[in-house]
């Protein structure tokens, strides 16, 4: 059954379109997860969806009696509650029973469920009130609210956000069996991998729907781009031709020619269709010693509570730490002991000489509205001197999708995410041998990432990452330092899947952080990693082929004289005078395909039907327009051999 449908969606704030004539349905049993870079309009998408603002034009249909929940990214509270009225209260006053020993029944299972998932996400006092909370806990209060509406279809904006990495594991096996539809964006790969059945992507205003998980998304999207620059090299060659033909004075008079303007004007358009990353740069960074960061017997408390105790740590030279540990057990505390902007009570801290630290911090960097992209990243450096000769601050912005134009706009235009991807700009342009991460997948959406990860694979020093991202620590870190509920750092050589199938227990598979016997662990002391390797290696492939001529004429010894003259077949000319009309025959038939797609979206056998025959009416078009290439190319080598 249909839950919700979108058609011809357009959506967007001031100057800035972020949807361009959408579309697309949700169907019970989807697991949809929403992907695309910062500033696309994810977050846009669902408070369309959830009726939250109201679409500029095309329409939302919602089914009957359709009950939806949202989470967004910064849920609003009453105050005045507590934790309990918050999460039990409103479920209970949404959904009550009519019958007083069906209601008194009702809320005493809500308040068990409740209860429950409160304290798996940290809650130990349901009686808190709403205002004593942070950020972070009141976000992960109403997850729990909103996991508990037990709606049709659940809508949640980053809800791995202030999530440690064992919230985040009992989260996915929650959802894996919720019973309504789902649809989320979030950046965690793995979510998006073994929850959804269904990826949608936002790309410059259009929708993609891909019918698959993550991972395979990934196989069909690379297909998809290397399709779309296959036909945008074909597009290079036939606009250039209609340029042309624009130039020499086209006047929209006849049929044909409304079509020859038709064609160039949605072919200029499909021009400006790009794909993000595509700038290769080196890894920068300064010379590193022998010397690197030690850390001798530190400590430190707040209070009567220990974070850290007596904990002594060498770190090497091209090491890839990930630090794991539950919410609030002092992995951030650390990370600002190493940089030095806090002292440890106890032990004491050296730092090489030629230690140059990258900090990218959980707490957002103090930013200008009116600075201009570009300028904040100049501020650091404008060059970066590399093994490859020099990088710029624009070349860096470019490599992180600050591209053109954007790089002159003011910070002020920028959505949160867009701003942290800012901030990582400066943080490598500062040219650091050691780089530590402090939650860097909260605000980075999958496509910067990516782009992180490779950057990392060639950096040469040390990387350092507290995440709650399991694919970014499994793809990024070798060894995981580890905090357990007493104060103390645990070492364990490997990934972190590896260490969360030795630490998981129970039936659901739930993450411990209680191991203080763990053997795996180095008193403080880091033992050797022998035969520890990057989880991904980078690689290039080179082709040292030549270019070799398929088809066509080849060059001639002599200067062309007395050779045979250059024209058209009977049948060449027949056709060259009819292409135009049959290339617009065949765009009119794909498109009257797209409308029957739309209008049967919940027919999916005539669905199927629909789609086979759209996909090979593409293909004549594809095989039509080269042939037009050729065509236009040989009448053009016909009229300059007149001329002559």
């Amino acid at each position: 059954m249909n839950l919700l449908s979108m058609k011809d969606v357009s959506k967007a704030f001031t100057d800035k379109v972020l949807l361009d004539g959408a579309s697309f349905g949700i169907d019970e049993g989807d697991r949809i997860g929403i992907i695309g870079i910062n500033g696309t309009g994810k977050s846009t998408l669902l408070r369309l969806i959830a009726g939250q603002v109201e679409e500029d034009s095309g329409d939302i249909v919602k089914g009957n009696n359709v009950v939806i929940s949202y989470l967004s990214q910064n849920p609003e509270f009453d105050m005045d509650y507590t934790l309990y009225e918050y999460v039990v209260s409103q479920n209970v006053a949404r959904r009550h029973p009519q019958d007083p020993f069906e209601a008194k029944e009702f809320e005493a299972q809500i308040e068990g469920e409740a209860k429950k998932i409160l304290n798996i996400l940290g809650f130990n006092d349901i009686g808190q009130k709403v205002s004593k909370l942070s950020g972070g806990q009141r976000k992960k209060a109403a997850l729990c609210a909103r996991l508990l509406e037990n709606s049709d279809l659940l809508l949640l904006d980053e809800p791995t956000n202030h999530l440690d990495n064992a919230m985040n594991e009992w989260l996915q096996t929650y959802l894996e069996n919720y019973r309504g539809a789902l649809v989320m964006v979030t950046h965690d790969r793995y979510f998006l991998d073994l929850v959804c059945n269904k990826i949608v992507e936002v790309d410059q205003g259009r929708l993609y729907t891909y019918d698959t998980n993550y991972e395979g998304y990934l196989e069909l999207r690379a297909q998809r781009i290397e399709s779309a620059l296959s036909t945008q090299d074909k597009h290079a060659n036939i606009l250039r031709k209609e340029i042309a033909w624009m130039r020499r004075g086209a006047r929209a008079r006849s049929t044909k020619q409304k079509a020859h303007i038709k064609r160039y004007e949605a072919l200029r358009d499909e021009e400006k269709l790009k794909f993000d990353g595509d700038v290769e740069i080196s890894a920068i960074s300064s010379r590193l010693g022998k010397k690197t960061i030690e850390l001798y017997n530190i400590g430190k408390s707040y209070g009567d509570r220990t974070l850290i105790k007596d904990f002594t740590f060498t770190f090497t030279r091209d090491d890839r730490i990930g630090i794991l540990g539950p919410n609030g057990c002092g992995k951030t505390t650390l990370m600002k002991m190493i940089v030095g902007s806090i002292p440890p009570d106890s032990g004491h801290i050296e730092i090489g000489e030629t230690v140059k630290i990258g900090y990218y911090a959980q707490e957002a960097d103090t930013m200008d509205d009116n600075q201009r992209v570009i300028d904040y990243v100049k501020d650091t450096a404008e060059y970066i001197k590399t093994d490859d000769g020099y990088i710029s601050a624009s070349q860096m912005c470019e490599k992180f999708l600050f591209e053109g134009s954007l790089q002159y706009q003011p910070i002020g235009k920028l959505s949160g995410g867009e701003k942290r991807r800012l901030y990582l700009c400066k943080v490598l342009m500062e040219a650091p041998n050691v780089l530590i991460l402090d939650e860097p997948t909260n605000d980075l959406d999958i496509k910067t990432l990516q782009i992180l990860e490779d950057y990392l694979d060639s950096f040469p020093g040390i990387v350092i990452a507290v995440s709650h991202d399991r694919y970014f620590l499994d793809r990024v870190g070798r060894r995981m330092l580890t905090f357990d509920s007493y104060g103390g750092i645990h070492l364990y050589n490997g990934s972190y899947t590896e260490f969360f199938e030795t630490h998981k227990e129970g039936v659901d598979g739930s993450l411990s952080w209680d191991f203080a016997d763990d053997t795996t662990g180095a008193s403080g002391q880091n033992k050797s990693s022998s035969g520890s390797n990057s989880t991904a290696a980078s690689g290039t492939s080179q082709n040292n082929g030549q270019d070799i001529p398929c088809g066509g004429s080849q060059p001639s010894s002599n200067d062309g004289r007395g050779s045979h003259k250059l024209k058209f077949s009977y049948k060449e000319q027949k056709e060259y005078e009819t292409i135009e009309d049959d290339i617009a025959k065949s765009e009119e038939k794909i498109a009257g395909f797209e409308e029957d797609i739309l209008a049967n979206a919940t027919d999916f056998g005539k669905l199927r039907e629909l789609g086979e025959k759209k996909e090979a009416e593409e293909k004549r078009l594809e095989e039509l327009m080269e042939r037009y290439v050729y065509l236009e190319e040989k009448a053009e080598e016909i009229a300059k051999q007149n001329k002559e």
